[in-house]
């Protein structure tokens, strides 16, 4: 069970994430999009199903952007109406902005999920109008139902910047985080840098740390490319050249990714920080989303194959390592 896999602080936690089909599609357009959806995912052994909830990012970044923004169904109604025939849990973004505090208890409520799992993002940036702060959906969540578990995001690109992502880790969990989901992942010095911080400052004040799932896309164009950037995503040069280069860029991108993972797992369970990971296409191509499915794959058999060398650790995660 997630909850239970997230309250016992384990490792290897892997999650497959989607994006709702775009509110201009007719009924039967979502339909036949979700059953794609469904068919795809059915098969492959994962903990959970993410639900993304997407925002207008243009007040963050002055860049034009590569796609244009066209509003989604709520992520909360695309799980209860399109997806309630696939049999794994649901974790549900919600940009907790764009609710007020009567919206988002009832978009909670009516979540049909036994054990519900919500991931409350916050403004993209300092300049947008929210209805709703981040801190007063925390104590909405917190006071709301026992059964839910909330969840946080995680930017490792902001620790590079600002050196405190993991102080904002810690103070999520504070008010009420069990788990966390990074933004996608490709540089991995970034994310060893913040693991790094995160274990030293909880080793050094007796705080358990929580399962952090890093995000992986494949990126099989230059297109692709260019929005990964636009998004924020940190790309050293180094890999940026040999993706363009490459004699089939979604190829290398699914092997750097497979790499970048293991050496992060490898840190992490040296140090015993629960990390999993989270897969994601960010393209709507049908090659770059089956490439995805299949990193899920790989992802797992890495984890697996980890955990037969460390089986101490296999069935309650890092709980209690070097603390």
């Amino acid at each position: 069970m997630l909850k239970d896999k997230i309250l016992n602080k384990d490792v290897g936690i892997i999650t497959y994430a989607i994006t709702p089909p775009k509110q201009g599609n007719s009924k039967e357009k979502i339909a036949e999009i979700s059953q794609r959806h469904v068919e795809r995912i059915k098969n492959i052994d994962i903990d959970g199903l993410i639900i993304y909830d997407i925002q207008d990012e243009t007040d963050r970044l002055k860049n034009e952007r590569p796609f244009p923004f066209l509003e989604t169904i709520d992520p909360a109604m695309y799980s209860n109406e399109y997806m309630k025939d696939l049999n794994v849990e649901k974790i549900i973004y919600r940009c907790v902005g764009k609710y007020d505090d009567r919206e988002l208890r009832e978009s909670i409520i009516c979540d049909s999920q036994k054990d519900k799992f919500s991931v409350f993002v916050g403004a993209s940036s300092q300049d947008q109008e929210v209805r709703l702060k981040l801190s007063e959906a925390y104590s909405i969540g917190e006071k709301l139902e026992d059964n839910l578990t909330v969840g946080g995001v995680v930017i490792p690109e902001r620790h590079t910047k600002n050196n405190n992502e993991h102080m904002k880790i810690v103070r999520k969990t504070n008010s009420g985080c069990k788990f966390f989901v990074s933004q996608v992942i490709y540089n991995v010095e970034a994310s060893k840098n913040l693991l790094s911080d995160y274990f030293y400052y909880c080793q050094e004040n007796n705080i358990e740390m929580v399962p952090i799932l890093f995000t992986l896309t494949p990126c099989g164009s230059v297109k692709t490319l260019e929005f990964m950037k636009w998004l924020g995503i940190n790309i050293p040069k180094w890999l940026e050249n040999d993706l363009i280069h490459s004699n089939d860029i979604l190829d290398k991108s699914i092997d750097l990714s497979k790499n970048i993972f293991e050496e992060l797992l490898d840190f992490a369970m040296d140090k015993g920080i629960p990390i999993g990971c989270n897969v994601e296409s960010l393209s709507v191509r049908k090659v770059e989303i089956e490439a995805s499915i299949q990193l899920v794959k790989d992802v797992k058999l890495i984890i697996e194959n980890k955990l037969k060398l460390h089986p101490e650790i296999a069935p309650q995660g890092c709980k209690n390592w070097n603390i």
